[in-house]
């Protein structure tokens, strides 16, 4: 791929307390790739994603999106940066007491000038996006697990961003409705171009998905390994990395 860098990651170090969590991690996403972050329990991904973001603060380093520094001291550049990214969180994080389209308009509210007939056609142009046409009524109760999935993510999009980031996408989700959300995330990346960062550990959407990915180790606490993940399945020397990508336990079987 030749695109620009738009997202860099340099040097970053994360502790919580007195407990190094991650240790000189660098690398950078390319403008229009979806790009995955992997490893096994406690490697740190979720805690990388949200310095990423801006929530957790570095110990040391830097992250620079589209050119503005997270974490500077130019408060207004992190304004800048939180204008231009969705996040698509593992629980969803919809407000159970607000339907659907509420959800979605709430973003649009609190960040524009529109009036509400504005945002009302915002809101069903992002749930017809996610196939959500009809629902806009609907609570978060009463909608299947997949389906607040995507309504989570028409909210994401809410203020068309550059960058979309998802923890764990398909977490709790049955294997068809599973690929359905990828399907959903490769349609979005594919016809808006948008910039994406993916933390999970299912490995059918790791393939579905992406074509660089970074692999994180608890024990060396940052990147064992960056590049094409089914590559990195079939010719990695790396033990570890074969195992992971291959769902081999570590005795071979």
């Amino acid at each position: 791929m030749d695109a620009r860098p738009i997202i860099q990651v340099m040097d970053l170090s994360a502790r919580y307390r007195e407990e190094t969590i991650l240790e000189h991690v660098t690398f950078d996403v390319r403008e229009g790739e979806i790009f995955g972050i992997l490893g096994g329990s406690g490697s740190g991904k979720t805690t990388l994603l949200k310095h990423i973001v801006g929530l957790l603060h570095p110990h040391s380093g830097q992250v620079v999106i589209d050119g503005d520094e997270v974490h500077g001291d130019d408060r207004s550049a992190f304004a800048a940066v939180l204008k231009k990214i969705g996040i698509l969180y593992q629980g969803g994080a919809l407000f159970g007491s607000m339907t659907l389209a509420q959800n979605i308009a709430l973003p649009i509210e609190e960040h524009t000038e529109l009036g509400a007939e504005v945002i009302s056609v915002a809101v069903r142009m992002k749930l017809a996006l996610v196939h959500l046409t009809g629902y806009e009524d609907h609570l978060p109760s009463e909608i299947s697990g997949g389906m607040k999935k995507r309504a989570a993510l028409a909210r994401a999009m809410a203020l068309n961003p550059k960058f979309l980031f998802f923890d764990e996408p398909s977490a709790g989700l049955d294997p068809v409705t599973s690929a359905g959300i990828d399907r959903l995330i490769l349609h979005i990346n594919r016809t808006l171009g948008t910039t994406m960062v993916i933390v999970t550990h299912e490995l059918q959407s790791i393939f579905a998905l992406t074509r660089r990915v970074i692999l994180l180790d608890k024990d060396k606490k940052g990147v064992l390994v960056e590049g094409d993940p089914k590559d990195l399945r079939d010719h990695s020397p790396i033990p570890e990395v074969r195992r992971f990508f291959n769902r081999q336990a570590k005795n071979g079987t």
